[in-house]
């Protein structure tokens, strides 16, 4: 065991899912070579959260909601704007379970976001709307959590702003780059870099 287990530390999972690996409906390349790690590290964190998408079916940000759009077209939502996906991750479909590898039993808590089908969620801690809660920072700051490593997918959305939005609660935050994987959607990655280190993320590995 690492001395991380004598700290408040925990490690966020993100959204390690089928959809999100190679053969699933948004597929991020090599999505599935940072399993291994991803279980590895476990053995150095005392709390473990996993975050999963949980898209209703019809999902406003999915492009087949959108006659005449295509996956990747940018739209305005009343929250603000959003890049149209292939539908992903529906509730209950195999394409939204975790990943088969993933070690989910050594999982405290999972966070389900995405849900509501009016509102994206990017974030482990707030949807798209920058207002709306998931619960998560409540529940880590009763368990007195003060700093949070985050690894999964994909680095440049839901890893991006979920270490931002954990920053702005006050968290000390590392992503461990090398077990994360990005979609690099227009320069999006370096966008996500430079945004991640303006507020204070460490990056690592």
């Amino acid at each position: 065991m690492s001395d991380t287990t004598d700290t408040k530390q925990a490690l966020i999972v993100i959204d390690v899912q089928n959809g999100f690996c190679p053969g699933g409906n948004l597929a991020v390349p090599d999505g599935d070579t940072i399993v291994p790690g991803i279980n590895a590290l476990m053995d150095d964190f005392p709390l473990i959260v996993l975050t999963q998408d949980w898209h209703p079916a019809g999902h406003s940000s999915f492009a087949s909601s959108h006659p005449g759009r295509a996956p990747y077209d940018m739209v305005d939502m009343p929250y603000g704007p959003q890049v149209l996906w292939p539908d992903h991750c529906v509730q209950g479909t195999e394409d939204a379970a975790f990943h088969a590898d993933l070690a989910i039993d050594r999982a405290h808590v999972v966070i389900r976001k995405g849900w509501n089908p009016a509102i994206d969620s990017y974030s482990a801690f707030f949807e798209n709307d920058r207002a709306t809660p998931t619960g998560l920072g409540g529940y880590l700051a009763e368990r007195g959590v003060t700093a949070v490593t985050l690894v999964g997918l994909a680095t440049d959305f839901c890893v991006n702003y979920s270490a931002l939005d954990a920053a702005k609660l006050g968290l000390d935050v590392t992503v461990r780059e090398d077990l994360t994987r990005a979609i690099d959607l227009d320069g999006s990655l370096n966008a996500a870099r430079d945004a991640m280190r303006g507020a204070g993320v460490t990056l690592a590995g």
